[in-house]
């Protein structure tokens, strides 16, 4: 018997299903140019998680691919246009937005690439630069 919790997901339209087992390896806020123009939003809610950990469960052949970078493989429904998730092969992570894990509770533990930060968010949490160096980064940390 499995006795990790697994959380479900969709896109927008319900063409692509997924489930993630397990917990995350970290969620966060990340502030990049990329990831706000991705989410059309000041800043982008992310769910770091094993890719071993997600499972397409429906609809696989709906998931479109664009890199615009090596660090990041990003992919959509290519229904409706819902984004779904992006791959970071370098950090041999994948992120599932938060917002399609609604049974997952999501608590931020840092936020990344702050240097590029069009909303400044004061909630106590470390404000890095680019990212941890754990994660490849330069470590340094920014004040809020």
């Amino acid at each position: 018997m499995n006795s990790q919790p697994s959380y479900q997901g969709q896109c927008f339209c319900g063409a692509v299903r997924f489930t993630v087992s397990g917990e995350p390896a970290a969620m966060g806020y990340c502030h990049c140019e990329s990831c706000r123009q991705w989410s059309a939003g000041p800043v982008n809610a992310f769910t770091l998680w094993p890719p071993q950990a997600l499972e397409i469960t429906q609809g696989a052949e709906h998931i479109g691919h664009y890199n615009k970078t090596a660090q990041s493989k990003r992919q959509w429904c290519q229904r409706c246009g819902g984004h779904l998730f992006t791959e970071h092969p370098g950090m041999d992570l994948i992120d599932v937005y938060a917002a399609l894990l609604p049974q997952l509770t999501f608590s931020p533990e840092l936020h990344v690439h702050y240097q590029e930060a069009m909303l400044r968010i004061t909630d106590g949490l470390p404000k890095w630069q680019d990212v941890p160096k754990e994660m490849g980064g330069s470590g340094i940390n920014l004040a809020e």
